[in-house]
């Protein structure tokens, strides 16, 4: 089956055209600042050049009419459409086909990703409206976590405002994690059981999984919490909001911004918030670059014990996405402060980007440390086919 995959955000909806059973990706691009001036639409072919399209992107409706006339050159028969949805709240323990009530769900948990759901429900119609024929499958990134263990995703407050505004730890980057599992067993096989997987990128969190279910993970009722982040705080004491609202002076909107967007190795730093630049900054010198890089290093390696606790030890961790993939330094960073769990990595291993996964664990390491790249656009699409196919 040859599915579509749309990630849609509130001003950019990325897509790809891929077959799930030979994992050949088509075409596939990103539609960005839909609604605000400069506009354009961003394309690549199996085989050919990248193309920019500088072009007037009012509203998702016409980027995705963009985009499906720009896949009438690829000429592959679309069977189905999987839209990655960031909450699924309280109604998705898995992946489910769209219908109206399916729909509505993800509608109704949006005040919990307001800047995604929204717009990823409204591509789902738009979707639907313009070709009824093809069926469209909702995978939200929250599945995954859904069924952690209780005592991982209760929060200690009370049980009557828990259950009226479904209060709990929903969790991230579940479809990553998802396939970073998949992946492994793969090439371990029966010597995987208890993985961290450590999604490391401008949005970060890990994740324990035993036997390929979720035990816990770091992200909470939002994508804020755990570890520090390129704009976001990651964990920190919530009293820390009453404060600068009552002292501070600040409102509650400047609050959520500043730890949002404002944040982060971008606030430490002072420079930027992608990690290369920190990486460059702490080279040349810079205290405050290489403060930021401590404190991502300790925060990281912190957290993954937290993950290895809940799961009562590890024997895999992997390291994934933007920065988990591409930084070798970072890897370092990290599993030298875990030299204490008997984690080891060789630096010739892990030295240099990975384009395909690969050990860069020593050969007397307590634990197999691996990096693998994520491709969250083939789980989405092995979804849509058991699904619809």
């Amino acid at each position: 089956m040859n599915v579509l995959v749309i990630n849609a955000g509130s001003s950019s909806l990325k897509y790809q055209l891929l077959d799930v059973d030979t994992r050949e990706v088509y075409a596939k691009g990103n539609c960005e600042r839909i609604g605000i001036d400069g506009s354009f639409v961003g394309h690549e072919e199996l085989g050919g050049d990248k193309q920019k399209l500088e072009v007037e992107l009012p509203d998702h409706k016409t980027a995705i009419k963009y985009v499906f006339d720009i896949l009438k050159t690829v000429d592959k028969p679309i069977g189905g459409i999987g839209h990655r949805v960031v909450q699924g709240g309280w109604y998705f323990p898995e992946s489910a086909v769209v219908t109206d009530e399916t729909l509505a769900w993800v509608r109704e948990v949006a005040p919990l990703a307001p800047l995604h759901n929204y717009a990823e429900a409204d591509v789902i119609e738009i979707c639907r409206d313009m070709f009824p024929e093809i069926g469209n499958v909702i995978v939200p990134d929250t599945a995954f976590h859904y069924n952690m263990p209780e005592r991982a995703w209760r929060y200690a407050l009370p049980r009557d405002v828990v259950d009226k505004y479904h209060v709990r730890k929903y969790g991230a980057h579940g479809t990553s994690h998802r396939f970073i599992w998949r992946s492994t067993k793969e090439l371990l096989g029966d010597k995987c059981h208890k993985l961290v997987s450590c999604h490391l990128g401008s949005g970060a969190s890990l994740c324990a999984i035993e036997d390929g279910a979720c035990m816990d993970t770091t992200m909470g009722l939002t994508p804020l919490d755990g570890l520090i982040m390129g704009t976001r705080c990651g964990t920190l004491d919530p009293a820390t909001v009453f404060y600068l609202n009552r002292v501070g002076g600040y409102s509650i909107d400047d609050i959520d911004t500043m730890m949002n967007k404002q944040s982060g190795l971008l606030a430490v730093s002072g420079v930027s918030s992608d990690s290369r630049d920190v990486e460059d900054g702490a080279a040349k010198g810079d205290a405050n670059c290489q403060m930021a890089l401590d404190m991502f290093y300790y925060r990281t390696s912190q957290l993954i014990a937290e993950m290895a606790a809940s799961m009562e030890g590890f024997d895999t961790m992997v390291f994934t996405a933007g920065i988990g993939e591409n930084s070798d330094e970072m890897r370092a960073g990290v599993a030298e402060r875990l030299g204490w769990m008997g984690v080891k990595i060789d630096p010739e291993k892990n030295a240099g980007r990975a384009s395909e996964p690969r050990v860069i664990s020593a050969d007397d390491s307590a634990v197999t440390v691996l990096v693998v790249p994520t491709n969250e656009e083939y789980m989405i699409a092995l979804d849509v086919e058991e699904l619809l196919g």
